[in-house]
Parts: structure tokens; C-alpha cells; sequence
């Protein structure tokens, strides 16, 4: 029997215009960059896919380098929505990166055209799209010229493989001179992807300004920073956590005393709020007027479920605001 999702899948979720496009994306998007590959459960994938399908997620962000190989979170993503979603195609927005190495030899990471362009025609076929709704630059290659890398996410857009643009990673100056670039091409240039959370609050500096000015809406990854916005690690590191599997981006050294303890201190805000501190620390990052979603990541079915929680309460309280400040400091 095909699936079938629910009929109030939109009821909850709340959607906003991606900066000053017409493109509106789910205040909760589900990112695949772990736990989505060949070396993950693929029941446990397609779970937490439907599941946040029924909850309103419409966002699904990918990268050519997602999952374990490289290049099988977009596989196992396209067996899903093959299997389960492609009655749904139209109700979906999917996104993909390419930027980071892929394949032996010059041309296989980076910002050249011939990169760009060649890693969206092998996502395309790993996805079995024709089209993906977002097609970022993963991060910024200072050897490339802009106007290349630019020109090259232009072409995505003009041969029908990428309705919108975006970029990932690249500093606040750099994004400035980006956005006239768009502009001058008419390139429907959208969204910036940026690490943004408590623990991590760089963009505040001259990152989202940028962003507000030129119109380009912000999605933030790692709203939890790696889980440590949450109390998985009060009482120690959990065997099934990222730190203990050695993950990449996480060590055991980023989960400090200092970090734990300003983890309890959010508790107690959390709990007047009536929320759990990674619900808290999500509506926390939506709070600025320039960021559009904040993008998840979920090992469990569950994780998907309680983050998406997070909208039912995303005001804050000047008074709110403030604690949380004296907790963090200035910059987390």
C-alpha cells in the first residue's frame, strides 16, 4: 500500500518568506548530514522523513558529501521519496550544497564551475530529480573568482536544474559582494546557511545585517550545537551520542564544565516556559526577524517530534531575553 500522509500535516508548522523572496520554508527544516547514509538504519531514515512530512517539514537540506559514503544520504533520500513521497514532489522544498571534496583530482571540491556544475548533475541522478529547489555553494573558495562560482550557480538556475540559489559558510563580506552579484545577474538568490546558536553567535556581529539589507533570508544549522543545547550531556556522555562515536564536527573537549552548567541554568528558564531546553534554544535562533528556519538534525523519530515543539511557544519576554544573555554572555 503507498503512503499516505496525514491531512492536517499543515496545522501546526509555521512557514516564512525566505528573506524578500516569495519562497516561504518551514520554521523547522530536517537536515540529512548524519544518519541518513549506507552505514545508518534505512527503516529508521524513512521514519523520521515521513514523520517530519507529517508535522509540516517541507524543507529537506542535503550536500553532494552527506552520509556515509559520501553521496548515499542523497541516494537513500531519493529511494524514499521515490518509494514514499513522489506523489508529494510539488509540496517539497529540496535543497543541495556542493563544495567540499568529492572525487580524486582539480576538479572534484571547491568553487570552480566545472565543480559546481558537474557535482549538481550527479546529485540530480543520485536524488533521480530533474530539478532541486535550492542549490548551494557549500563554502567559500577564496582561490575561485567570485564571479565564477556566482556565474556557475546562475547557469543551475537558467539550464532548469536549481530554482533558487544559495550559499553556505562564507563570511560577512564576502556575502555583501555575493548579493550584488546575484542582483546584477537577476539570479534568484535567497538564502545564506550559517551556524547560529547560543553556544556559537558570530552572525549577531555583521553576518545578519548583511543578510536583512540585502534581502536574503538566513536557515541556521546546528541550533543545538551538536546536541549540547539540550541535557543529554548533564550527566555525562551517552554511549549513542556523537561525541562518544567520534563524530567529525563534535569532541569530547567542546562539552565543557562551563557549557554543562550553563545548560542548567537554561533549564530553569526553559521550565517556566514550558519547554525543553533544545525547544527553548530553537525558538531562541528564530527570534531574529533575518532567519527564516532552523535547520535540525535527528538520529531518533522522537528528536524530529520534540524539536518541532519548540513552536508552540517562540515568544520571548524582554525579561526572557535578558536572563538567557546573563547566562550565555554576550557571544554564548
Amino acid at each position: 500500500m503507498s503512503y499516505i500522509p496525514k491531512e492536517n500535516r499543515y496545522e501546526k508548522m509555521q512557514f516564512n518568506y525566505l528573506g524578500k523572496s516569495g519562497l516561504k520554508v518551514p520554521a523547522i527544516s530536517l537536515g540529512l548530514y548524519r544518519n541518513f547514509g549506507d552505514t545508518d538504519d534505512f527503516a529508521a531514515a524513512k521514519k523520521m522523513i515521513t514523520t517530519a512530512f507529517e508535522l509540516g517539514i517541507t524543507h529537506y537540506d542535503l550536500a553532494n558529501n552527506y552520509g556515509e559514503p559520501s553521496g548515499s544520504a542523497e541516494i537513500n533520500f531519493g529511494r524514499i521519496l521515490n518509494e514514499e513521497l513522489s506523489n508529494y514532489r510539488d509540496e517539497l522544498l529540496i535543497a543541495t550544497k556542493a563544495g567540499y571534496d568529492m572525487w580524486p583530482g582539480p576538479y572534484g571540491e571547491w568553487g570552480s564551475r566545472k565543480y559546481m556544475l558537474s557535482s549538481l548533475d550527479q546529485s540530480l541522478k543520485r536524488l533521480k530529480l530533474d530539478y532541486v529547489d535550492i542549490y548551494y555553494s557549500h563554502r567559500y573558495d577564496p582561490q575561485t573568482p567570485l564571479e565564477e562560482t556566482v556565474g556557475a550557480l546562475d547557469t543551475a538556475v537558467r539550464q532548469g536544474k536549481a530554482l533558487y540559489v544559495g550559499v553556505s559558510n562564507y563570511p560577512a563580506d564576502v556575502t555583501r559582494k555575493v548579493i550584488k552579484l546575484f542582483k546584477e545577474l537577476k539570479t534568484p538568490f535567497v538564502s545564506h546557511q550559517l551556524n547560529y546558536s547560543m553556544f556559537l553567535r558570530d552572525a549577531e556581529n555583521e553576518l545578519f545585517n548583511v543578510l536583512d539589507e540585502g534581502g536574503i533570508g538566513a536557515i541556521v544549522f546546528q541550533p543545538l550545537f551538536q546536541g549540547l543545547l539540550s541535557t543529554k550531556y548533564v550527566h555525562g556522555i551517552p554511549n549513542d551520542s556523537r561525541v562518544a562515536k567520534g563524530v567529525d564536527s563534535i569532541s569530547a573537549e567542546q562539552v565543557t564544565k562551563e557549557r554543562i552548567e550553563k545548560v542548567q541554568k537554561l533549564k530553569a528558564i526553559a521550565a517556566e516556559r514550558n519547554q525543553s531546553v533544545a525547544q527553548m534554544a530553537i525558538a531562541w535562533t528564530l527570534r531574529h526577524q533575518v532567519v527564516a528556519s532552523a535547520l535540525i538534525g535527528a538520529s531518533k523519530t522522537e528528536q524530529v517530534i520534540e524539536n518541532v515543539g519548540a513552536l508552540d511557544n517562540l515568544s520571548f519576554t524582554f525579561e526572557e531575553l535578558q536572563a538567557i544573555d546573563n547566562i550565555l554572555g554576550t557571544f554564548g
